[in-house]
């Protein structure tokens, strides 16, 4: 408009002159039309990118966690079927889903200590459909055995829950003429190299608490991993290895007299077992592996769906029933706070990393 009030006024005639208003007027515009210099291009890429993401932000808004959840959830175990993890979990499978309103659906994925699994955890959308109940192995002992890990265990998931701890056993075929912890030691320091372990895993509490055994013992029983509990357990009943490092599961083995019940890793007796001595009071003051059973979700999962869950976990291991089930095969229902539970995976990296650095053990 300014630069058309400064046009000087045309005749009347070329006013009304057919089709001379419109070339003239057209003109003009093209006479004083700008082109389009790089700051515009710039301003217009700006523009677009602020556009996808308001878009990016309509479409996480149509995703709150308010309606949630809206279809079944992948709870993933980082360990093969038959395991403690697994068991654990299937006997809070079908509570879950009746709290939270969906199929609950356990996903088995075995390999490599835990670390198959946890990596699809850390690598899935943090929307709250993929969550994971595991054992220490992943999370707080792994990252000090192995040279490179696929995910940072502090960094790519958020604590959710504890769910229940366990003891572990020191069992040995029956035909082992070994039956105490000293007994043991001292098989061992006369057959260097000849006695062995089955573990669960490179990496499990089991392999750890083997290793750490080595070395306060000051002995060396070989290492030997299978690829679940189940195939541990297996092991020692076959007498293919010396040593086992198992779950509550393995105490119908002790009552039918297949397996020897050597000691029990907890800093005190349980009530499991209440008759059989802690490894501490065998003669090596101070050892301790207590197994462990968590919820985590990817980081950066809402805090909303966090605090669900935290809720409907707390809500089942109060339940008189899962209480007792739990109990019944030797897991004790844990009782902490989200923020408990953090602190708790804390001082578990400071103990399991110095338990790898003092038994000098790798998995890799």
């Amino acid at each position: 408009m300014v630069e058309a009030d400064r046009m000087p006024s045309a005749p009347a005639s070329a006013e009304t002159a057919p089709g001379h208003h419109n070339q003239r007027r057209e003109g003009e515009g093209i006479a004083h039309q700008r082109r389009p210099d790089r700051r515009d291009w710039r301003r217009a890429w700006i523009l677009g990118c602020g556009v996808i993401a308001l878009l990016a932000c309509s479409v996480v808004y149509a995703q709150s966690p308010s309606g949630y959840p809206q279809r079944p959830i992948r709870l993933v175990v980082p360990y093969a079927p038959g395991g403690p993890t697994d068991i654990v979990g299937r006997v809070l499978l079908e509570r879950l889903a009746n709290a939270l309103g969906q199929p609950v659906v356990l996903d088995n994925k075995p390999g490599a200590g835990g670390n198959i699994g946890a990596e699809i955890v850390a690598r899935a959308l943090p929307d709250g459909y993929t969550m994971m109940l595991t054992a220490a192995a992943p999370i707080v002992i792994n990252p000090y055995l192995y040279s490179h890990m696929p995910y940072d265990s502090q960094r790519d998931f958020v604590p959710v829950a504890l769910g229940a701890t366990a003891p572990t056993f020191m069992v040995v075929p029956a035909s082992l003429t070994a039956n105490s912890i000293s007994e043991l030691i001292a098989l061992a320091k006369s057959q260097p190299g000849r006695l062995n372990f089955a573990s669960s895993g490179i990496g499990t509490p089991p392999h750890l608490a083997g290793e750490l055994f080595n070395h306060m013992a000051g002995i060396q029983i070989t290492h030997v991993p299978y690829r679940s509990a189940l195939a541990a357990t297996t092991a020692v009943l076959n007498g293919e290895v010396s040593l086992d490092y198992d779950s509550p599961a393995v105490l119908q083995h002790v009552k039918a007299g297949k397996l020897k019940l050597l000691a029990v890793t907890t800093p005190r007796r349980t009530p499991i077992a209440p008759d059989t001595p802690t490894v501490a009071e065998s003669g090596l003051p101070g050892f301790e592996v207590t197994g462990w059973y968590g919820f985590l979700a990817p980081a950066a999962t809402p805090r909303e769906i966090v605090q669900r869950w935290v809720t409907e976990v707390a809500r089942i291991m109060a339940q008189a029933e899962v209480r007792e089930r739990l109990l019944a095969i030797g897991f004790e229902p844990a009782a902490m706070s989200q923020e408990e539970f953090a602190q708790f995976l804390r001082a578990e990296h400071a103990r399991w990393s110095r338990v790898v650095r003092e038994s000098g053990a790798r998995a890799d």
